[in-house]
């Protein structure tokens, strides 16, 4: 079996797993499934729940796409060669509760080649990261515990630098820096070198996307029955507001799909079911909204 289907297996195997346990998670609304093909080759599997008890709209979507390299993906990506392959899981999970923190996650794999057909490149990315929209700092240390603790066995350095690497993406540099959340891990172009070997990297790569379900679920049971009312229902979409800004505005993932002619319900699925902008709004000092919001507009080191 090629590299490249061992991954597309492990990735099937992933999105089965995620959507199984946020279905029963969920208790009432179940992922409804469309499968794509995609122009120019490949396609994908869109798995979408809405209206549910706990989620109000999600969705966990995978492809296995590939294409020849254009001029407009040499310009935006900064890649030469002659054809791609990608085939990668992204998932955002909106939750109806206001207490309980919307979630993004994508692990995926890029290789290039030659006119020959060689592997000339390849590399692996991803990350998962958490937007609350009110702070909890015991869920905000157990988010990022989990995710240090997959990658710990492959060296100290990662976790620090790549939660670094996520506060200074999932920003909307358009509001003055404003993180669109809490942060947590991102990485891209990680290639294998003679010390990471490509069964290293896929090994990593494994074991960040089997620790999401920790990371993110006890959070859901934590808060996923709090009382909310109008007040947070109004603040939730207006930070579900800054999430659409950052997708549509800065966001790579956004602007690759679209580039190589991607699936658009797919791409946008990402997007938010109801969102708001309020005009120069600003919490009341001292209020909970205020302390999620300065969280937002100053990164913070949440384990030490």
């Amino acid at each position: 079996m090629e590299f490249r289907d061992r991954w597309v297996e492990y990735i099937m195997g992933l999105q089965d797993s995620i959507c199984s346990k946020l279905e029963q998670l969920d208790g009432k609304a179940s992922f409804i499934t469309d499968e794509w093909t995609r122009e120019g080759g490949g396609g994908g599997k869109t798995r979408v729940i809405a209206g549910g008890r706990v989620f109000d709209k999600g969705g966990v979507n995978t492809s296995t796409v590939w294409g020849e390299v254009t001029d407009p993906m040499r310009r935006q990506l900064q890649i030469e060669g002659h054809k791609w392959f990608a085939c990668g899981l992204s998932l955002v999970i909106h939750p109806l509760n206001p207490y309980v923190p919307t979630t993004h996650a994508n692990w995926r794999y890029f290789e290039l080649y030659d006119a020959d057909g060689a592997v000339t490149d390849r590399w692996f990315g991803g990350g998962a990261d958490l937007t609350p929209y009110y702070l909890f700092e015991e869920d905000a240390r157990h988010f990022h515990e989990t995710l240090r603790a997959a990658m710990q066995p492959f060296g100290t350095e990662w976790y620090p630098k790549y939660k670094k690497w996520c506060d200074e993406y999932f920003v909307n540099k358009h509001r003055g820096d404003e993180m669109r959340g809490i942060g947590g891990v991102f990485y891209d172009h990680r290639r294998p070198t003679e010390e990471l070997t490509l069964e290293s990297l896929f090994d990593f790569q494994r074991a960040n996307g089997d620790s999401f379900l920790e990371a993110y679920v006890p959070i859901v049971q934590r808060n996923m029955n709090a009382s909310y009312g109008v007040r947070e229902i109004e603040w939730q979409e207006i930070r579900r507001g800054r999430y659409v800004e950052f997708n549509l505005i800065h966001d790579r993932g956004t602007l690759f799909g679209l580039k190589t002619n991607g699936r658009t319900e797919s791409i946008l699925m990402s997007l938010p079911p109801r969102a708001r902008w309020n005009y120069a709004y600003e919490p009341a000092s001292g209020s909970p909204e205020a302390e999620l919001l300065d969280a937002c507009r100053n990164p913070r080191s949440w384990l030490d």
